[in-house]
């Protein structure tokens, strides 16, 4: 099977739509929560889960027929603590301040139910180049959440976007106020609810399957 064919092409595209972790399985709410305050912290924090989602499938799948069944989640939850422990050290060196935003939530990608759900179901099961490629997939299409939410919670929350003032110094002359409410991870949740639900009203096969 050719390394470019549409099935694993699929593994990458779906995901980010039918199948989306956050919008769809409903995982990985927590962090969608706690690091879309800003886009900075929220694209490291999406591309950290993407690394560590891509090569913990990629390393499992490779050694899955040499993992004893009764200690697969212990040996899964090793490979994903090197490769977390390897991410916040990278983060630490280069992006320090980015690394002190997103304080804890680095570690706790962890216990994400994303990265542990695709181990389980998916890279056991299946050769490294489609399980890297789900890990790609699964951690893109969280990353895209992220980066919406995050986008528009600091767009409307603090009138700029990755740190730059978009909004017009004279609209706040004019009497415009940022949205307080923003800023509060209560509005991340009602964001990511808004997102599933215009999900769900044009994706007809979502519906069916209810």
């Amino acid at each position: 099977m050719s390394i470019f064919s549409s099935k694993n092409f699929n593994l990458l595209k779906v995901p980010l739509n039918l199948q989306n972790p956050v919008t769809v399985q409903i995982l990985g709410i927590c962090s969608a929560l706690a690091v879309t305050l800003k886009m900075k912290p929220a694209i490291v924090m999406g591309i950290s889960v993407v690394i560590v989602t891509a090569f913990s499938n990629l390393i499992i799948s490779l050694i899955r027929n040499y993992i004893p069944p009764r200690i697969r989640i212990i040996v899964q939850l090793v490979v994903v603590a090197t490769m977390v422990i390897l991410v916040d050290q990278i983060l630490r060196a280069f992006v320090y301040d980015v690394s002190k935003q997103l304080s804890v939530y680095v570690g706790l990608i962890i216990t994400n139910c994303i990265i542990m759900g695709r181990l389980e179901a998916f890279a056991m099961a299946n050769k490294p180049w489609p399980s890297f490629l789900d890990g790609l997939g699964n951690g893109a299409g969280y990353s895209m959440i992220l980066i919406i939410v995050a986008f528009i919670r600091e767009l409307l929350g603090s009138g700029t976007v990755y740190g730059i003032h978009i909004i017009p110094k004279s609209f706040y002359d004019a009497g415009y106020v940022n949205n307080g409410l923003m800023i509060m991870p209560t509005m991340a949740l009602i964001l990511v609810g808004v997102i599933i639900w215009i999900q769900r009203s044009f994706s007809k096969s979502l519906i069916e399957k209810e």
